[in-house]
């Protein structure tokens, strides 16, 4: 059974009259990809640098490794590397001057560690080039690298995405799989686009106006978001019914709304609405559908996307 790494009880953070943070509850276990998901202020950033302690909480607890007290969260913060806000190194600097100031600055004795960082995160060969000459997808690497120092066994990471090309978003998305797979450090990452979490995470928590709405399995998701017909008719429950008595079905779902999300026969659309029809059903809506995850968050929030052309889906904080 997986160990425990990260546990929550009624967490809060209040600015005076606004609570940043809403009573979270949550545990992270070892091996996770677990992704934090919410629009921006929906208090991702604020979760993570309590993690940090770089936030005093205003109520609730936190665990990290099994201990709470303020001597056993500071022993665990040191096998913990975290990435908050923009990754800061030195301008006129290479990548293994920065890290090598890093390495001194952190008390790390081991010189061997920088060459085996930067394999890691492949920027072995930028040899001479100064970090200002970095793209951004690089001085993200940069950034993972100079958390790697440490040799984390957790790694806390606030869109470690945003504002990358297609091109650097798959970079660090695969650096950060052979990061859990081989180096065997569990993650804990933030980010609003979620076509990109999707690929990456074992585990999600929802997170919108400060509270935490759902913790969901990436299996679970999976199951969650396969294809359906989804069928809107002028009578719903009759429509059921009919569907039941005459084509015998049993996996569907009937949403807030009356309409059903029907997950088998998907082939047999014809089928379907001519039974509804000799049943005295008009259809009003009948399309097949798949749902995925930004639809899924959409549908607890009552958002609206907000899709950006080559970066993936992102999300808003508007209501519809």
């Amino acid at each position: 059974m997986s160990k425990t790494i990260i546990e929550t009880k009624n967490l809060e953070k209040q600015y005076m009259k606004q609570k940043a943070v809403d009573d979270v509850s949550f545990q992270i276990k070892e091996g996770m990809i677990c992704g934090l998901i919410g629009p921006n202020g929906a208090g991702k950033t604020t979760i993570m640098k309590m993690l940090g302690g770089l936030v005093i909480p205003t109520g609730g607890t936190l665990s990290l490794f099994g201990g709470s007290s303020e001597e056993e969260l500071a022993k665990a913060r040191s096998r913990m590397s975290f990435m908050i806000e923009v990754p800061y190194a030195k301008e006129k600097m290479t990548a293994r001057e920065n890290l090598e100031k890093q390495r001194i600055q952190k008390g790390i004795p081991n010189k061997e560690r920088i060459d085996e960082v930067l394999e890691i995160v492949g920027l072995t060969d930028t040899g001479k080039k100064p970090v200002h000459k970095f793209s951004l997808g690089m001085r993200q690497r940069l950034g993972i690298a100079n958390a790697l120092l440490t040799k984390p066994e957790l790694m806390v990471l606030d869109e470690p995405v945003n504002g990358l090309d297609p091109e650097g978003i798959v970079e660090i998305r695969e650096l950060l799989l052979k990061l859990n797979r081989e180096e065997h450090i569990t993650i804990l990452i933030s980010s609003h686009i979620l076509s990109e979490l999707s690929l990456l995470c074992t585990d999600y928590l929802f997170i919108n106006k400060g509270k935490i709405l759902e913790n969901v399995s990436a299996r679970d998701m999976k199951r969650i978001c396969k294809e359906y017909y989804h069928i809107g008719t002028d009578n719903n429950p009759l429509a059921l019914t009919i569907l039941q008595e005459k084509l015998g079905v049993t996996e569907f779902e009937v949403e807030r709304d009356g309409s059903i999300r029907l997950f088998e026969r998907l082939e047999e659309v014809h089928t379907i609405s001519k039974t509804l029809y000799e049943g005295g059903v008009v259809p009003t809506v009948l399309h097949m559908n798949e749902a995925n995850l930004e639809q899924y968050y959409m549908n607890m929030v009552g958002g609206e996307e907000n899709v950006e052309p080559d970066k993936g889906t992102k999300l808003s904080n508007k209501k519809r």
